[in-house]
């Protein structure tokens, strides 16, 4: 006889309960529904479901029909990490540009924004906004998406972004918990680990994380990152020590007293399916605390929604997990549904058409402008030159990012052209930088980078351009963390679309330097 055949309806539908996965389509498929109809409870969305505003608000409508309380999650940072415009680049700024105007309210204001935009759509959770102080410039996932490397900044703008969020009716996901700053790894890819005591993470990683359980987060997100000195053998995500001793425990305990909903980030990361597994995973971050699984990302058919299901039954039969804790997971899960159907009803829908321009306003207060004296504005046609990094997964490769589109709208006659790190390696920088300056031709070039401080053939090209070109500009759309260089350095803390909007204005001469201006 099978696990299932002896497993109780209430079990089966717990398992379900606590599972967050993904699929693949604009339109919800039928084993997905049929599965809701199960119990499923969530589902979590990514660019690849999402075509428009109105197809959007179609398929959460699709989803609602079978399960009118369904928690439907995205991954809607604003900025770089955007799905809602995946294909556009976003209409917001991202962290790092919020964080270095140091607007509280601004902050507030742009993730009400998102979050009105996100419920007219149907999405009720968002699983932002990320809280890791960015103390560590070489960090590849995380960069632009902390609000800083200072961690009162980044812990004032946390509560700020979750209380706009909430306000708007959609649950905030504060994440990656215990904090995912000071790691040179990505946890997509490998297990980072973070070698500092609990004093510097009591002082420096928790601070944004005790500020958002403060402003009332509803949901809080694990990291996958191994803190010895928290616990020596298993990640935060697997972590008893990590998810009930101090993310649930009381203040007076040394915890931070957090009694919400605790989601682990994708359980298909390397981080834990090259270590653990994916199943196996799964039954350890439930029994380590955490009340609802992520998958999706890259494993996204029914497959792994039923072998997650009977991995965590299977658990509970064996003895690996108590059936109590699934069923207090389950109930967290359930008990958020119930919040943000009630925040629904109470906030009302407020479409998604209404016009707003706080984030091309935020974009243009970020930047930070150095200007040469002899340096001036034209109207004269340039050439955009992206030298362009291989992105990362979170941001992913297919949101368009820099100067080219809006340059040459505002200066017709301007041309373009992109080199990465492969043209680099087969050719190599001094044949790159010739041929940047070959396509060129007389025009000035616009050099446009992201992290040029982390990618050594990048910052050799451009280095290369401004030695043959020194009137060049350069935009840099990352972290900025190396010198400004060039005639006209422009610094737009993020490459969300409005970013580049704003830089190109300023190359094109359409608006003064901003207030940034050094």
């Amino acid at each position: 006889m099978t696990v299932l055949a002896t497993a109780s309806p209430t079990l089966l539908r717990d398992a379900l309960a606590v599972l967050q996965p993904g699929f693949v389509g604009t339109d919800a498929p039928e084993w997905l529904l049929r599965r809701l109809d199960d119990g499923l409870a969530s589902v979590g969305l990514f660019g690849r479901n999402i075509a428009s505003a109105d197809q959007l608000t179609e398929l959460t409508a699709q989803l609602r029909a079978v399960r009118p309380d369904v928690l439907v999650a995205i991954d809607e940072e604003g900025g770089d990490v955007t799905r809602l415009e995946a294909r556009t680049g976003s209409s917001f700024p991202g962290n790092l540009a919020l964080g270095h105007i140091d607007d509280p309210e601004l902050t507030r204001a742009v993730a009400h924004e998102l979050g009105r935009r996100l419920l007219g759509c149907g999405v009720n959770l968002n699983w932002a906004p990320s809280a890791d102080v960015n103390s560590n410039p070489d960090n590849p996932v995380i960069g632009v998406r902390s609000f800083g490397a200072e961690p009162g900044l980044v812990a004032r703008h946390t509560a700020a972004y979750v209380e706009g969020m909430q306000a708007a009716g959609v649950a905030a996901c504060t994440k990656h918990f215990p904090g995912h700053g000071d790691t040179n790894v990505d946890s997509h890819h490998a297990l980072p680990r973070i070698d500092v005591g609990l004093k510097t993470l009591g002082e420096r990683e928790l601070v944004p994380f005790r500020a958002a359980v403060a402003a009332g987060t509803k949901v809080v997100m694990s990291a996958h990152i191994l803190l010895p000195a928290l616990d020596r053998d298993r990640p935060a995500t697997l972590s008893p020590a990590a998810l009930t001793g101090l993310l649930r425990a009381p203040a007076d305990r040394g915890g931070l007293g957090f009694d919400g909903l605790v989601v682990t980030d994708a359980v298909e990361m390397k981080a834990i399916a090259d270590t653990h597994g994916i199943e196996r995973g799964a039954v350890l971050a439930l029994a380590a605390g955490a009340d609802a699984i992520c998958v999706g990302g890259g494993l996204a058919d029914e497959d792994i929604v039923l072998r997650l299901r009977d991995a965590l039954v299977r658990a509970v039969r064996d003895g690996d997990l108590a059936e109590e804790r699934l069923a207090e997971a389950a109930a967290r899960v359930r008990d958020l549904a119930r919040w943000t159907r009630e925040r629904a009803a109470a906030t009302g829908p407020d479409g998604t058409g209404r016009p707003s321009d706080i984030g091309l306003t935020a974009a243009r207060r970020a930047l930070r402008v150095t200007r040469r004296s002899e340096d001036k504005p034209s109207d004269a046609p340039v050439f955009v030159a992206a030298l362009t990094p291989v992105a990362n997964i979170a941001v992913g490769d297919e949101t368009p990012w820099g100067l080219a589109a809006e340059l040459t709208r505002l200066l017709p006659g301007s041309g373009t052209g992109a080199w990465g790190p492969a043209d680099a390696e087969a050719d190599g920088v001094a044949a790159l930088a010739a041929r940047v300056l070959a396509a060129a031709e007389d025009r000035r070039i616009v050099a446009v980078v992201r992290d040029v401080h982390r990618h050594p053939w990048m910052a050799a090209a451009l280095d290369a351009v401004l030695a043959a070109r020194p009137d060049s500009a350069v935009v840099e759309m990352g972290v900025p963390q190396a010198p400004p260089v060039g005639a006209l350095h422009i610094a737009t803390h993020g490459a969300a679309r409005v970013c580049a909007r704003a830089a190109a204005e300023v190359v094109a001469g359409r608006r003064s330097d901003a207030a940034g201006q050094v």
